[in-house]
């Protein structure tokens, strides 16, 4: 066993990669992300000491954020860049020790291996092979540890891309230290627990925050048609999660000649206001990530990676994709940060662009999205009159991700299958299983309605609780909305918690349940919360509909 990871859906027979991720991670690279985490808890263990003599910094809080982000699933294959993230982990560790010392306080009592280990970057492998996932041998508190780290990789993306548009919440700062330094303690299966759902928590205040930038900066998204055919033009296709990037990105394309599409998790972009000024931004080409590989090779013109979601280019197009923030892959030309008070500079992936021919038309037509929660709730007279006279029976939350197993067509199956009188309220990639089916509209509400992101997921939540205001209800779960759930990556995970923060039960989670969870954890799940898997459509249907 050369690597241990379990954390994404593709984990090797629904037990974990140990040679190879799925994904496509080196060995090498897995365990240097294990020991970025390790060392992160280090950070954790003096930085909590720091932040009770007011001497913590913006520093430490970003660089916590962005090294948890860069170890999410499909994020950043590269080594050196992790090699980059321990070397500075070490430094801003022993930086944050000397100002507590410095300020009278003995630091004699923090012990841990992860807050006193050092070594130079020769040693690094050595190191990350002593301090992975299977270190922790009681597989219950190990699979509580990882569920809680997964949820907190999750959340780190929210805050990380609110904190670029100016947003933050010190609260999910404080309790990201408490969850890495938990790991590293001896506490009882309910402590961990009660960690787990406290993480689901700042789950949703952390979605608020990111629904709150990315509505500040560009505005309430809106019901919008999509185009997905091509223009004339040469273009630049962005993919991923960041709004910013996107922004900069079309100040600086304008009068260029060079137009811009998103691809996958950026196609909500074209909803919010502020970016339909922009008279060269085309519209949606392809779909989903994992078809990336075919779909990039088609664009033509450069590839843009903003975030996680990046595969292992094909030669074809290696020359011409772009990686950004926290993402990476080796090979791959990175666009460095944002300088304090500037923006980023995109001019030689524009450069490129204007030397490439248009893209080559996949698919033609439009689509419907916009459906965030102030849109929906603008709809809220028509759905609730809908749901009283019958015309609306029941909604169906299929949320969450998308993936290149098989097994996944379930969801297209699934959303032909269900009555003719239930809606569909869906975020994240997932919706690429059937946002482009003819699923017609009751009385005019269309019956798939795409809130976004994975980053908007919160419009969901918003819309099930006024809802349950609307009517009245005492109990979220008496609301006729069922959960039936697909995910993929931590982002999902930190989604899932954060519903059971809020008391929903009886979520179906699919296409496989997490390795990462032990048949004792999983079972705390089921009994406490009705958490269950997929079957078939039809056996599902059944459980669904009653």
């Amino acid at each position: 066993m050369s690597m241990f990871c379990y954390q994404c859906q593709e984990a090797a027979g629904c037990t974990g990669c140990t040679i190879k991720g799925v994904c496509g991670k080196s060995d090498d690279v897995a365990n240097l992300q294990d020991l970025l985490m390790y060392s992160l808890k280090g950070i954790a263990a003096y930085n909590t000491e720091a932040r009770k003599l007011g001497l913590n910094d913006e520093y430490t809080d970003r660089f916590i954020t962005e090294s948890l982000f860069a170890t999410i699933t499909n994020a950043n294959f590269k080594r050196s860049d992790f090699i980059v993230r321990v070397q500075a982990a070490l430094e801003l560790r022993e930086d944050i020790k000397a100002k507590v010392v410095a300020a009278g306080v003995s630091v004699d009592g923090i012990t841990h291996d992860s807050a006193v280990w050092t070594a130079d970057a020769s040693e690094y492998d050595a190191k990350a092979s002593t301090v992975g996932v299977l270190t922790t041998e009681n597989e219950d508190v190990r699979s509580l540890r990882e569920l809680l780290t997964y949820g907190l990789k999750g959340l780190a993306a929210y805050a990380k891309h609110a904190y670029v548009l100016g947003n933050k919440d010190e609260g999910i700062f404080v309790f990201a230290e408490k969850a890495l330094l938990s790991t590293t303690q001896e506490l009882s299966v309910d402590e961990m627990v009660g960690l787990v759902l406290e993480c689901g928590k700042y789950g949703v205040d952390g979605m608020a925050l990111l629904d709150g930038a990315n509505t500040g900066a560009y505005g309430n998204p809106e019901i919008t048609k999509v185009n997905i055919g091509v223009g004339t033009k040469p273009g630049i296709l962005i993919s991923g999660h960041d709004l910013k990037d996107l922004e900069e990105l079309l100040e600086q394309t304008q009068g260029t000649g060079v137009d811009v599409y998103t691809h996958s998790e950026m196609l909500p972009a074209h909803y919010y206001p502020a970016f339909k000024k922009y008279d060269n931004f085309i519209g949606n080409y392809g779909n989903a990530w994992w078809k990336q590989n075919e779909e990039f090779e088609s664009f033509n013109g450069p590839i843009l990676m903003t975030t996680n979601c990046i595969v292992k280019p094909r030669a074809s197009y290696n020359d011409r994709i772009f990686t950004t923030g926290v993402a990476g892959f080796e090979g791959v030309k990175h666009i460095g940060d944002r300088e304090e008070g500037s923006k980023k500079d995109f001019s030689e992936i524009i450069e490129l662009a204007k030397t490439c021919e248009a893209p080559i038309e996949i698919e033609k037509g439009e689509i419907l999205g916009g459906f965030a929660h102030n849109q929906v709730l603008a709809l809220a007279d028509k759905i609730v009159d809908a749901v009283k006279t019958g015309a609306i029976k029941q909604f169906f939350v299929m949320a969450g991700c998308d993936g290149r197993a098989k097994s996944r067509n379930y969801y297209t199956d699934f959303a032909k299958a269900i009555p003719q009188d239930t809606v569909i309220l869906t975020a994240g990639c997932a919706k690429y299983k059937y946002n482009k089916l003819d699923l017609g509209d009751i009385g005019g509400i269309p019956r798939v309605l795409d809130a976004g992101q994975c980053n908007d997921s919160y419009s969901l939540a918003v819309i099930a609780m006024k809802l349950q205001e609307v009517f009245g209800l005492d109990d979220i779960n008496e609301l006729p909305i069922s959960y039936n759930i697909a995910w993929y990556e931590q982002k999902a995970v930190i989604v899932l918690l954060a519903l059971l923060h809020l008391g929903v039960k009886n979520i179906h989670l699919g296409p496989t349940l997490p390795a990462f969870l032990s048949p004792n954890v999983a079972n705390v799940l089921v009994e406490n919360f009705g958490i269950a898997g997929i079957t078939t459509v039809e056996d599902d249907m059944k459980i669904f509909l009653g």
